[in-house]
């Protein structure tokens, strides 16, 4: 019974996707984020499991893909087999505000260079999708690489391994240091 448990297989995200990290983004704590490469090049841009809007039991108010007055990624649109038209994004092109309901707003980038060919419009009605399941149904957006890119795109992120060892480090460092036990004054003779 043991052995079956240690022989599952493998989940779809985990079968034809290779996970890579990006940690810490633009210097604010925590704030990782997820990019599902798979071999077609095609990469899923998700939250990881470390992010702040998946912790504590955060709820989500809104999320808006509107960057700016003249730039919404839900105006994106491509045609044709080599998706010509999306909106070319560099590493740290905002794709979507994302803010909470306790008042804090996280950004979400896209962490690769590549032409956006699809926002995750099933978010902005179920938000819960993003909170439940953020690496299937809850994924923020579908980014193609150029071809002559796609293989170096994810230089400067991290392996799966890589990134389990920085938020295990994370971890240990925010747990409080253990303390001495007071000991008592010794009672005057």
């Amino acid at each position: 019974m043991e052995d079956m448990e240690h022989n599952k297989a493998p989940s779809v995200i985990d079968r034809y996707y290779t996970r890579w990290y990006k940690t810490d983004i633009k210097g604010k704590d925590c704030e990782d984020q997820c990019v599902l490469q798979h071999s077609n090049r095609i990469c899923v841009i998700t939250l990881a499991e470390s992010h702040p809007i998946l912790q504590n039991g955060r709820s989500i108010k809104s999320i808006n893909y509107q960057i700016s007055a003249g730039c919404s990624r839900l105006h994106n649109r491509v045609s044709g087999k080599s998706k010509r038209g999306g909106q070319f994004l560099t590493e740290f092109a905002p794709l979507c505000r994302i803010t909470c309901t306790d008042g804090v707003e996280y950004t979400i980038y896209s962490c690769i260079r590549g032409r956006l060919l699809e926002v995750n419009e099933d978010i902005l009605e179920r938000p819960e999708l993003l909170l439940g399941k953020p690496s299937t149904e809850g994924y923020i957006a579908v980014i193609l690489p150029k071809i002559e890119e796609s293989k170096t795109v994810t230089n400067g992120l991290l392996s799966r391994e890589e990134y389990e060892s920085v938020v295990s480090k994370r971890t240990k460092s925010t747990q409080p240091e253990p303390q001495p036990e007071p000991q008592p004054e010794p009672e005057p003779c």
